[in-house]
């Protein structure tokens, strides 16, 4: 306790591809970083869905940071126009990245608890000229506690996927149902995957970029040699409207817009039925075992052999409780950053670049980045990211300048017909001008 805060490090939590950027542009900034991770080596969610190919091309999804770092050991940047798989992410970027940092990355390390050294969060007394403390439990046994200077919680929101029923919570038998049930896109490459939908009907709940990839997955099965039979039931809590399929040729990110144009194909070529306005209540199982969705007014589908629930994720806040946090009340993303992500207020993912003020939080020192950072908010792009930790480590740096200067300029969706989670549109927002119209004053959109 009697260890100067500036001679500690700062802890990340999460060796993905923002918290190893946080680690290089603290290391450019002077900071020494700890790098906490709770799996086996770099990317562990990356990892998870190594057979689903970005839509960013490998020009966006390599911090600046990290390739100085990377480039005096010969590593050579994959080819900056071509779209990497989950997996290449992980192998070619995100874990040679982490063998530099080398002892800076601890694997195997789950991060319990995070708080102020001696102080729960109801002590106002000398909190700020306290460390923070980190309780740590290792995949040996072992449990450490880790003073820090700063805490940067970059541990996104995999391991957390939202759940089918349309009120956020569980739908009533979706935990007695989990046998034929999913929340992450399947590979359909993999022939056990491929036996377990090919020939069935399936239930894909959710109206976002994953759930355009389990449906144009799903097409292509069923047009396959061992595929047919093949249906996808496409669930939408919401109507079909303009911007359901996304941006499509007006998306900045051409790979992106095309999800959102196969997905469409999959229901024009009669692989998938759109079902709207349907908020799941209960999942009952039939009398040969299928799967029954029922809506919250009564009505119920078709029976199903298997669901892909793929209605987003949500930040796990528990370990991070005793801090003093400044959360949006819809989204848990910081307070300042919520109103530029909120799918309440408009329908795209575009952001203008935003740094350590609009993710600071009443307790100074920590600071909740990429995925995590936007809450239960999705459209999240890894260049968001590596702009959050540049500033971030430049304001922890006492940077100011630098923290708040914007280096980067994010592609636009093409989407923008006011609230977006909503069965109509916003009447009260002029067709011709949409949610993220851009701003005259700042030059941004959002």
């Amino acid at each position: 306790m009697t260890e100067p805060a500036t001679e500690l490090p700062v802890v990340v939590i999460g060796a993905g591809p923002v918290g190893l950027a946080a680690a290089a542009h603290l290391l450019d900034q002077g900071l020494e970083p700890l790098i906490l991770e709770t799996g086996p080596a770099a990317g562990a969610a990356v990892r998870a869905w190594a057979h689903v190919r970005l839509f960013s091309p490998w020009a966006e999804v390599v911090d600046p940071a990290a390739e100085k770092l990377l480039s005096p050991t010969g590593w050579n940047h994959p080819d900056p126009t071509s779209y990497p798989s989950g997996g290449d992410w992980a192998e070619l970027y995100l874990q040679p990245l982490a063998d530099i940092l080398g002892d800076r990355v601890r694997f195997g390390a789950r991060v319990t608890g995070v708080s102020r050294a001696g102080r729960d969060r109801m002590v106002d007394a000398d909190r700020e000229r306290r460390p923070f403390t980190v309780h740590t439990a290792h995949a040996d046994g072992r449990e450490e506690r880790i003073l820090a200077r700063a805490v940067i919680d970059a541990s996104g929101t995999w391991c957390t996927p939202g759940p089918a029923g349309g009120d956020g919570l569980p739908a009533l038998g979706e935990g007695a149902a989990t046998d034929r049930i999913t929340y992450r896109v399947p590979d359909l490459g993999d022939p056990a995957a491929r036996a377990r939908y090919a020939g069935k009907t399936t239930a894909v709940i959710g109206s976002g970029a994953s759930a355009f990839t389990a449906l144009a997955g799903l097409a292509d099965l069923a047009e396959s040699s061992d595929g047919a039979g093949t249906k996808a039931v496409w669930v939408l809590r919401r109507g079909i409207s303009g911007s359901t399929f996304g941006g499509g040729d007006a998306d900045q990110l051409p790979a992106r817009g095309a999800l959102g144009l196969a997905a469409k194909a999959a229901v024009d070529r009669g692989h998938a039925r759109a079902v709207t306005g349907f908020r799941t209540e209960a999942v009952e199982r039939a009398a040969d075992s299928r799967l029954v969705l029922v809506d919250e007014d009564g009505r119920r589908l078709e029976p199903v052999d298997e669901m892909i629930v793929l209605t987003g994720f949500r930040p796990d806040l528990t370990f991070i409780d005793e801090l003093r946090l400044g959360l949006d009340e819809r989204l848990q993303a910081p307070v300042a950053l919520a109103p530029l992500i909120d799918p309440n207020q408009h329908s795209c993912g575009t952001v203008y670049p935003h740094g350590h003020r609009e993710l600071s939080h009443p307790e100074r020192g920590v600071y909740l980045v990429g995925m995590k950072s936007y809450g239960r908010a999705p459209t999240f792009l890894a260049m968001t990211g590596y702009e959050q930790v540049r500033s971030v480590a430049a304001a922890l740096a006492g940077d100011l300048d630098a923290a708040d200067r914007v280096e980067l300029s994010l592609p636009e969706t093409g989407v923008c017909g006011g609230a977006g989670l909503f069965d109509t549109p916003d009447p009260q927002q002029p067709a011709d001008i949409g949610c993220c119209a851009q701003d005259a004053q700042t030059g941004r959109s959002g």
